[in-house]
Formats: C-alpha cells, sequence, structure tokens
C-alpha cells in the first residue's frame, strides 16, 4: 500500500466524517440479508461495519443483541450484563439500540456511572472479578459482557462484540451461532426481537449505573508496580487518541501519585485533532507513527509517552529518542521483563503468541527456559489460558496484549493497554532503561529482526478462492516454492503448532526467515507478514517470493 502524501498531518475539514448524516443512515438505511457485505459477520473482533454502507445500522444492533440474548438464554447465563463502549459517533446509538433489546429482555444491565465511557479491558476485568467462585452464587448468576467499539477503525465506523463469562472474545463456535441466529433474525424482519423504549427502560430497575472506573484503577496495583513507579517520578506523557480511557488517566495519576499529563484531553466523534495514517485515512491506531504523529512530537518532554486506541485493548509505546516502538519490540521486551521481575510467577507458565509475531519472542523464551505457544490470529486463542492462569502472558503482532497479575492470578482475558502502557513506565522505573534501549541490548544477543506487515485489498471471490485452498492444507507441490529468499522451506503450516487449529491462512518459514499471508477477518483486506534476520534487503526479498506464490495460488 503506498504511502499517502499527507500521512502524519493533521486532519483537514474535507476528512471528516459528516456526524449528521452518518446517524441518520444508521437509523434510516436497512441492510439487505442477501447481499454478503451487508449481513452481520463476526471476525476475530466481533462485527464491524459502516452505516453509509449498510453494513452497521440500527437493525444489525437489535438483531445481534437478541441473538446474544438467546445465546445467553442457551448457556443458562443469568446473571447480569456489562455493557461499555468507546468514542465513536456509531457506538453512542448502538448503545441505546443495545439496552433498549436488553431491557426488554428482562436482563440487568451495569454500565458505568455518569454516562462515562467503558474500555474494553475494564469490560473484561469486571466480568473476571465478578465471576470468581467468591463472588458467584445461584441467585447472582454468572457475568458477561457486550462492548460497542470498532477498535482502532475510522470514525464513521461502528463495531460490537461479546465476551462471555470468562471476560474474553468469545470463542468461534459462540460467535458463528449469534453471526446465523442474528442474519435470520435480519431475514424475517426481526420478528422475534424484543425492543422496549429507552425512555421507559431508563425508568426500570434494569440500568445500573456502576463505578466500574474507580474498582478497576484501584486493583491496578494488583497487576503493576505502582509504587516502583510513583518512587522514580517517570514524567509519563499519555495521548488517548480521543478514546474511552481518557478520563482514566487522571484518576490513574492521584490514585498512585504518578507524574502524568495528557497532550491531548479532547474527545471528538470526528476525531479531527488526529494525524492521518499511512493511507491519508483518519485512524486512532497507536502502533502507527502516521497517526501518532501529534505524539511524537512530545515526546522530548518526557521520559515515556504513551498512547491507545479508542477501546483502550491496544498500546503504543513512545521512547524519546527512538520514537515509537515497533509493537512486536516491546512485546519481546515486556514478556523478558516479567519473566525475569514477577517472583511468585511459576516457572511452569506459558507464553502466548501469534503466528505472526515476531520470532524474536521464541529467543527470548529459549534464553529463559520457558515454553512458549505459537497460536493463529486473535486473542481469542488466549483466552483459556489466561482464564486458567496456566498462560503469563498473551500477545499479539498488532500491540495487544494481556498477562497476570503480579501474584500469578488472573488480572483480565481481554487486551489491556492499560497494562501494557503502565509496564513500559515500571520496566524504566525498575531497571532505569527504556523498553527501546533493552530491545537494542536483545538485539545484540538474539540478533536483528526485520519486520514487515503488507495489507492490500482484496475481493471476496479471490479471497474465498484462497480460504478454500488452505483449507485443503496447502502443501509444497503446491506453492511451487521449496526456497524462500534462498533458503530452504522448513515448514507450510496450516494450522498452529501450539493448538494444532486452523490458521485461516499459510505459514512458511526458513531457518532465517518466515512469511504468512491471510485474509482479514474484520476488513476486506490481504495481509502479508514476513520476517528475516539477516537483513531489510533478504526480508524484501521473502515477501517478493510470498507475493509471488500468492499470485501463482490464486491464477
Amino acid at each position: 500500500m503506498a504511502l499517502d502524501k499527507r500521512a502524519g498531518q493533521v486532519a483537514q475539514q474535507k476528512d471528516l466524517t459528516n456526524i449528521p448524516k452518518l446517524m441518520s443512515h444508521y437509523y434510516r438505511l436497512s441492510p439487505d440479508v442477501t447481499q454478503e457485505d451487508q449481513r452481520v459477520s463476526f471476525g476475530t473482533s466481533g462485527h464491524r461495519g459502516c452505516a453509509y454502507n449498510k453494513s452497521f445500522n440500527e437493525k444489525h444492533i437489535l438483531a445481534i443483541v437478541q441473538a446474544v440474548v438467546d445465546y445467553r438464554q442457551g448457556a443458562a447465563i443469568t446473571g447480569p450484563m456489562i455493557v461499555g463502549l468507546d468514542t465513536h459517533a456509531l457506538s453512542q446509538a448502538a448503545y441505546v439500540t443495545a439496552l433498549e433489546v436488553l431491557t426488554a429482555n428482562g436482563i440487568t444491565v451495569l454500565v458505568a456511572d455518569n454516562d462515562e465511557f467503558t474500555p474494553t479491558p475494564v469490560v473484561s476485568q469486571a466480568i473476571v472479578r465478578a465471576n470468581r467462585p467468591a463472588n458467584v452464587s445461584q441467585v447472582s448468576g454468572l457475568t458477561d459482557g457486550l462492548i460497542i467499539t470498532p477498535s482502532h477503525n475510522p470514525p464513521q465506523d461502528g463495531g460490537i462484540k461479546y465476551n462471555p463469562p470468562h471476560g474474553g472474545p468469545a470463542e468461534g463456535e459462540i460467535t458463528k451461532w449469534i453471526e446465523n441466529r442474528a442474519n435470520d433474525y435480519l431475514a424475517r424482519q426481526l420478528e422475534g426481537v424484543k425492543r422496549l423504549n429507552f425512555g421507559v427502560a431508563q425508568n426500570t430497575s434494569l440500568i445500573v449505573p456502576t463505578d466500574l472506573m474507580s474498582t478497576y484503577i484501584d486493583s491496578l496495583g494488583d497487576v503493576i508496580d505502582m509504587q516502583a513507579i510513583s518512587k522514580a517520578d517517570i514524567r509519563i506523557g499519555v495521548d488517548p487518541l480521543g478514546g474511552s480511557g481518557i478520563h482514566y488517566w487522571e484518576k490513574i495519576a492521584s490514585r498512585y501519585n504518578l507524574n502524568i499529563e495528557l497532550v491531548n484531553d479532547r474527545v471528538d466523534p470526528t476525531f479531527s485533532f488526529m494525524t492521518l495514517d499511512k493511507d491519508g485515512k483518519i485512524r486512532m491506531d497507536c502502533s502507527s507513527p502516521y497517526a501518532m504523529a501529534g505524539l511524537l512530537e512530545r515526546q522530548d518532554d518526557f521520559d515515556l509517552c504513551v498512547g491507545n486506541d479508542p477501546d483502550y485493548d491496544r498500546h503504543g509505546i513512545v521512547c524519546p529518542g527512538f520514537g515509537l516502538m515497533n509493537p512486536n519490540h516491546y512485546l519481546a521486551v515486556a514478556i523478558e521483563y516479567l519473566l525475569s521481575h514477577r517472583p511468585l510467577w511459576s516457572k511452569d507458565l506459558i507464553i502466548g503468541k501469534t503466528l505472526v509475531s515476531s520470532a524474536m519472542i521464541d529467543r527470548v523464551c529459549q534464553e529463559q527456559g520457558r515454553t512458549m505457544c505459537e497460536v493463529p490470529v486473535g486473542f481469542k486463542w488466549f483466552v483459556d489460558g489466561l482464564a486458567d492462569a496456566s498462560f503469563a502472558f498473551g500477545g499479539e503482532e498488532s500491540a495487544g496484549a494481556a498477562f497476570l497479575q503480579r501474584d500469578g492470578q488472573t488480572w483480565c482475558t481481554d487486551k489491556d493497554g492499560f497494562i501494557l502502557a503502565l509496564l513500559a513506565a515500571e520496566i524504566l522505573a525498575v531497571t532505569g532503561k527504556s523498553p527501546a534501549v533493552l530491545y537494542q541490548e536483545m538485539v545484540e544477543r538474539h540478533g536483528e529482526s526485520f519486520y514487515r506487515r503488507i495489507d492490500s485489498p482484496v475481493k471476496p471471490k479471490r479471497k474465498a478462492k484462497f480460504n478454500q485452498l488452505v483449507a485443503n492444507e496447502i502443501n509444497l507441490s503446491q506453492l511451487g516454492l521449496t526456497q524462500l529468499a534462498g533458503d530452504a522451506v522448513d515448514a507450510v503450516l496450516t494450522q498452529a503448532p501450539g493448538n494444532l487449529a486452523a490458521i485461516g491462512g499459510i505459514k512458511v518459514s526458513t531457518a532465517n526467515a518466515w512469511f504468512a499471508a491471510r485474509p482479514s477477518g474484520t476488513e476486506a483486506l490481504f495481509k502479508l507478514y514476513g520476517e528475516s534476520f539477516v537483513s531489510e534487503q533478504h526480508l524484501e526479498q521473502v515477501l517478493n517470493d510470498a507475493q509471488t506464490m500468492i499470485e501463482n495460488l490464486l491464477a
């Protein structure tokens, strides 16, 4: 994807979403369930779409939430449901729609006090806490949650995801059931969907304002050494990117006596304060140097800077003198630090990584003598391990991760951008070195990683053909590739080695490099990942060989 000439520049009026038009389309346009791109579709992070395109409209939310209600009834989930939302314009509308359906079905809904936004990790941590054995009875029942967010997607997009009682993203069989049920409701013109007018719903006892923020913040000391950060007086610059955690930082600073400054305190559904991403679009991607350009300009004013996406399940770490860390680099540093600074953690704990994350993590785990589990893309693959505290850490190359409490118990089972940001401050406070400096030391021991991801638009027919091919387990003869960038191919994977689950693509590896190719589960994109421990030129050859192979497959 070519770099847009305005990438990294502040958005202009012409870049902004027409919010009144967007909201009108949410309520007035109706999806055609016979059109694939207008149906409910759950990828790795729930259903996402845009009201303009009839892929995220009121009828979608009515159908999805009723389907979730039906699922939880069948699964005997009888406790309250926590509903969170981020700062996207469509999130507020979908939030109201969701409450209308939930209350009509007699479900008690826990929402944040004072109409506060609620980050994904706050919902996850609240679900985990509510469902601990000491807190559950036959009367109270199990708690689950809905989070209304399209994550880092552009301002015109909307999204909704379901977290069952384990607190993390729902498993594939659950999301598929909900997807099918919701599309059935759409096909039947919402027959069977219950709905209570929001004004009436507000006057019932079913919507319960709850102080989710204070409970989460008060527990942060269980997972992060907040005293060390305070004692070292680390100067932390925070850019919330207009996201749902924006009002948390002041209270975190006050509660733990931290030196935190918000460099941007604006909440605006057009996200007009953003700098444009690499493709010239507004996208609140805290792993992109173009989207984080505003914070990068201030990096020398602080000891450390951090940013997060709108629902706070991702993190961006900026170290003065080094800029924005590659997410893979930070994950490797975070894992190494945690394994050597959590004395109460068992040596038997497993480190989870997705198969498109850097092999530097493999080398760190080998050096530390720890077991690593490589799984397909999607945080849902880490949920069980984090829930039963057999996984110390689960992380994705897309800057999302979570880990256990300092005592080895479960913290949350979804990605938590807060704790990854605060961990960077703990690392600096305890070691006296920034995560970027520690990564340079890691390179000296393990070699330098050259890593890149390429996103390309993909048409539905080519995506379907690729999916059919990988479902039948591609082999070397089909690839027409016995060497990759001059090295012998060691393995061709269509299943993840850690759990033998289908990866929804392929991964080809050699002794010095690898590439992986897969269609996105949430966008009309084909994603190609590559890594070399030889050179940038070698990586270029790896990616070129990969692209040739894919074109031959799909010819």
